[in-house]
């Protein structure tokens, strides 16, 4: 990577539910990728979920709650980070969430202005360009709904892949179109979400790309189970791994 100015800033990542669970090596790709851009990189062992299922699913007291908790766990760091636009769309969800509490307003509101997604802080706030990374396959890349239409999220993932020696990437129809997931959705709506990751993953087979990458592990794994299901030889990853060069674990699975 490129040199970085020599203050180093205090980065929290924010892990995930899904990448602690299911996929830790997202985790520690990120991690690395922090690191090597100058950055001091804390995990604060305070951290739970974001609350965005509790949020989505009209529980209020209980996503505050967790809120509040997640507030104190990152309180005095400069930076949070996360592998995930949904987490950070959540994170910035906060200063409406707590508007009315007296206690956690304004720190609700300092939290909201110093989360980013992990793509998005490496090229727009510690200005990386390029990574020491080699992935040779074609892939195609899927517009996460929240990292794209929240946090406006679509080339700079795209510029930090373009660096990555070996890789080729070849751009699906309809990127930015929902894979189904939705978090909650896919559990309220399973037949319509069954039908737009199955319209997702025939224009991904189209794409002539062997890989599968995005931003988010939740749609990541959605679209890796309709894959497997459907006997494709495609593999998933989640684009943190390919930047950082931890490719040697196994393919993204469904759980």
């Amino acid at each position: 990577m490129e040199p970085k100015p020599s203050t180093q800033p205090r980065v929290g990542l924010f892990v995930t539910c899904l990448v602690d669970l299911f996929r830790p090596s997202v985790g520690f790709a990120a991690v690395k990728l922090l690191r090597a851009a100058g950055c001091q990189v804390s995990v604060p062992a305070g951290q739970t979920c974001c609350g965005q299922p509790a949020y989505n699913s009209g529980d209020r007291r209980d996503a505050q709650a967790i809120a509040r908790q997640v507030i104190d766990a990152f309180e005095g760091l400069d930076y949070v980070v996360a592998p995930s636009g949904s987490c950070i769309g959540m994170l910035r969800a906060y200063r409406t969430l707590l508007a009315e509490d007296a206690a956690y307003a304004s720190r609700a509101a300092a939290l909201a202005e110093r989360s980013f997604e992990l793509t998005a802080f490496l090229f727009v706030l510690r200005g990386v360009r390029s990574v020491p990374a080699r992935f040779a396959t074609t892939v195609t890349y899927h517009d996460s709904c929240a990292g794209l239409r929240e946090l406006a999220i679509k080339q700079q993932p795209r510029a930090l892949l373009a660096s990555v020696e070996g890789l080729e990437l070849r751009e699906m129809a309809d990127s930015e179109v929902c894979c189904g997931f939705g978090g909650t959705f896919c559990v309220k709506y399973p037949e319509i979400s069954n039908r737009m990751v199955s319209e997702k993953v025939q224009r991904v087979a189209a794409s002539g790309a062997d890989t599968l990458l995005a931003g988010d592990l939740g749609c990541l794994m959605n679209m890796a189970g309709k894959l497997r299901r459907e006997g494709s030889a495609l593999h998933a990853r989640h684009v943190a791994e390919v930047l950082a060069g931890v490719t040697d674990s196994p393919p993204i699975a469904e759980p």
